[in-house]
């Protein structure tokens, strides 16, 4: 075995280690006598932010991915950059996370009710949960007694993007012990919210250089989008604010719910990523895609063991990190 092939097996290894030791000092209602309130707190805010903004969950389901995939579930995306220190947040794959506001909304609260007892990452992952809940979701019971981390650099952060192939998004699932069937559940997510034309529009007009549109898109839905992403003007810098946004279920009448439609996009050809229209093509993601269409129950029980997996990686307990007072900083600045 190569030395590189090596090198992933063993850090594989390590993180599965590491997530079975730490998940284990998680416990349920682990605020029952610091801050028995905590959770309600959370879920009363998040209902009133849904209220305001359907689209909410979407975002910190996605959040909570890209903060659980850099260094583990401990709350270093919210960090912001401050002097020469350029945090997680300002990479660009992080530039489009929405509901950081939510977030300091409900620790501003707790703080309140309960100083410097409920920490970012957990609050994070609780309101994440309630956030699945409210858009049909199941309501799963989470361990909570996460501590908030001490590092966040830009440099750090690799995520699976959208092009990815299935095989190259499972590999680095498996680096946080998360499986291929984590990865095809998780995507079910994509049933709800936004995406920016930034992307996706290769596929619209440039496909892997192609100078042609994807050919796996369906035709009729490769004219929506294109109608909604236009073609892109090279001779103008790319805009991140002015980017176009589109549903992530174009097709769908419930966008804002996590049920089914991602996956029934996914078999007529009318998923936007690539990578979420790669899952028709292999025969295991296939199966799997077609068996949460006939049976959605199943499907919403496993999203919800795939999130109580996703938010045990690499988690600090006990006396390692912190409790942040501000989610958005360091308690010492020199972090």
């Amino acid at each position: 075995m190569a030395i590189s092939a090596l090198r992933v097996v063993a850090t594989a290894t390590l993180m599965s280690m590491m997530v079975v030791v730490a998940a284990a000092q998680l416990q349920l209602h682990f605020y029952k006598d610091s801050c028995p309130q905590a959770e309600s707190v959370v879920k009363g805010i998040m209902q009133q932010r849904f209220s305001a903004d359907p689209s909410i969950p979407a975002g910190l389901l996605r959040m909570q991915f890209h903060d659980c995939f850099i260094h583990g579930c401990d709350a270093s995306v919210l960090i912001d950059s401050s002097g020469n220190r350029v945090a997680e947040k300002d990479a660009p794959p992080n530039l489009t996370l929405r509901g950081f506001e939510v977030i300091d909304e409900i620790k501003a609260e707790l703080e309140k009710q309960c100083k410097g007892t409920v920490s970012c990452a957990d609050i994070l992952a609780l309101a994440t949960r309630d956030g699945v809940a409210l858009t049909g979701g199941s309501a799963y019971a989470l361990p909570t007694g996460r501590r908030d981390g001490l590092v966040s650099n830009i440099s750090d952060v690799h995520i699976p993007g959208p092009s990815f192939s299935v095989a190259d998004a499972t590999t680095a699932f498996q680096t946080i012990n998360l499986s291929l069937e984590d990865l095809v559940t998780l995507l079910g997510a994509h049933a709800m919210g936004f995406c920016q034309c930034g992307f996706f529009v290769d596929r619209l007009y440039n496909f892997r250089g192609s100078g042609q549109a994807d050919p796996n898109i369906d035709p009729q839905f490769l004219g929506v989008l294109q109608q909604k992403c236009p073609r892109p003007n090279n001779s103008v810098p790319f805009n991140l604010s002015t980017d176009p946004k589109i549903f992530m279920t174009p097709s769908s009448s419930t966008p804002f719910k996590l049920d089914t439609s991602f996956y029934r996009g996914v078999l007529n050809e009318q998923a936007v990523l690539q990578l979420d229209q790669e899952l028709a093509f292999t025969d295991l993601t296939r199966r799997t895609v077609a068996d949460y269409i006939s049976r959605p129950n199943v499907f919403r029980r496993k999203f919800a063991k795939a999130m109580i997996k996703l938010t045990n990686v690499g988690v600090l307990t006990g006396q390692q990190g912190e409790i942040r007072a501000n989610c958005r900083r360091f308690n010492q600045p020199s972090h």
